[in-house]
């Protein structure tokens, strides 16, 4: 079997997912996945999908990721790995749609306004 090429996103950060059989090893950035996500729930995110289809130990994910903070990086390769498995086996698309991971989340950043001191925060207002 050939490596798998997928992309996932989330906010600002872009990740390049490949996957191809192998023994459950986990790389982001050429470095070890407890290396790169030091918290444990970020370890437990971007796994989640693996889990989900009892595919832990079966494949070896490298992924190449951008932009961004800690939290997005990590959903942003959940999405990557869940679309990857889903090219590999359709069947694990309903399990993985149910638990939301092939579902882009498009919410980013509203940007800021003028006259304003953040995109919705209005200056303090004063009547005299």
């Amino acid at each position: 079997m050939q490596i798998i090429n997928k992309i996932g996103r989330r906010k600002t950060s872009v990740a390049r997912v490949y996957v191809q059989p192998g023994k459950g090893d986990i790389k982001v950035n050429d470095r070890d996945l407890k290396e790169y996500f030091l918290s444990e729930i970020h370890q437990t995110t971007v796994r989640q999908a693996l889990t989900l289809v009892k595919a832990d130990g079966q494949y070896d994910v490298t992924v190449n990721v951008e932009g961004g903070g800690i939290k997005g990086q990590a959903e942003a390769v959940r999405l990557g790995i869940a679309r990857a498995l889903v090219e590999i086996n359709a069947e694990h698309k309903p399990a993985l749609r149910k638990e939301g991971l092939v579902t882009r989340d498009s919410r980013m950043v509203e940007r800021k306004k003028p006259g304003r001191r953040k995109a919705r925060r209005r200056f303090q207002f004063s009547k005299r």
